[in-house]
């Protein structure tokens, strides 16, 4: 399972009594759908998968393959420590889920060896098809990435990191292993904005990336993905300078604001969300005001390039 183009990654709603709301949240993968990404990417980073009790998670992934329906590919988060992954990804393949995103396993730093050994306990528990994703103490080089082709379960890197140099190395080597997997092993762009490095990326052969964006402003996340297929510099251009510029430094000032910014957008965009769970912080009241106006710029341009 090679996924290109834009990938969506919901958002978990919960209710103000701390209940995940799955009447809101299908509504939100319904939005999801029509802005026609490649897949969702349900219950990871952005769906606050580590805040998530199993049951919840069940939930959240039955209730995602149920709305998709097979339009497209659901992939569920799973992660923590190794049994916990497995646990993880059994009750996501039972679910009906079409894949699993492997997160960086708890707490524990080791070596790219033993990375892969961490990869491949998860992936002998399940038949699903795995992606890697790389970022915090999940550290493969190119020799660890060239195992990998070895698990027939394991499909693709998802990059965290930003390490344009490094990750160049990762495809090259995989690439140029001879492996009879070497062509159909994916990697994806999972950098928090992603927007803002596709071009690094797309020049050593990484196309597909996750948009948070998506979640709130679809229209730009779309009109910007087409720009980028399309070469359309104008427009790639102008959203950058517009929104996205402005997005990230908003985001960049508190940490966790890569889930929780994303979350006050969608409120803004008419979907009862809800908060974040602990430990992330809610955003701040001025902070969603100067969100309101980045959207509001953006949509301006964007109406100017359309016009």
């Amino acid at each position: 399972m090679r996924l290109h183009g834009l990938l969506s990654f919901p958002l978990t709603p919960f209710t103000e009594d701390d209940k995940v709301d799955l009447t809101v949240f299908v509504e939100h993968l319904e939005r999801q759908i029509a802005a026609q990404p490649t897949a969702l990417f349900v219950a990871c980073g952005t769906g606050e998968f580590t805040a998530l009790s199993t049951a919840e998670y069940e939930d959240v992934v039955t209730t995602a393959v149920r709305v998709a329906d097979g339009r497209l590919p659901v992939v569920a988060g799973c992660g923590g420590g190794p049994q916990a992954a497995r646990d993880f990804a059994s009750i996501a393949q039972r679910s009906g889920a079409n894949g699993l995103l492997l997160l960086p396993p708890y707490l524990v730093s080791s070596t790219p060896r033993g990375l892969v050994n961490h990869v491949r306990y998860v992936a002998e528990a399940t038949s699903l098809p795995i992606t890697v994703y790389q970022r915090a103490n999940a550290v493969l080089d190119p020799a660890a990435a060239v195992a990998l082709l070895d698990l027939p379960n394991v499909v693709g890197i998802k990059d965290g990191r930003g390490d344009v140099d490094a990750m160049l190395r990762l495809v090259t080597a995989v690439r140029t292993s001879g492996h009879p997997r070497a062509e159909s092993f994916g990697f994806l762009n999972g950098l928090p904005t992603a927007e803002m490095s596709v071009h690094a990326y797309e020049a050593i052969g990484v196309e597909s990336y996750s948009s948070a964006v998506l979640c709130f402003a679809p229209d730009i996340a779309t009109a910007f993905y087409r720009a980028v297929r399309s070469r359309d510099t104008a427009v790639t251009r102008t959203l950058l300078a517009e929104f996205y510029l402005p997005f990230v430094a908003l985001r960049d000032k508190v940490p966790g604001y890569a889930v929780a910014l994303v979350k006050a957008g969608a409120k803004l965009s008419g979907l009862a969300v809800g908060p974040v769970r602990p430990p992330l912080l809610d955003a701040a009241p001025e902070d969603v005001r100067e969100l309101a106006a980045i959207i509001e710029r953006g949509r301006a341009a964007l109406a100017a390039l359309e016009g």
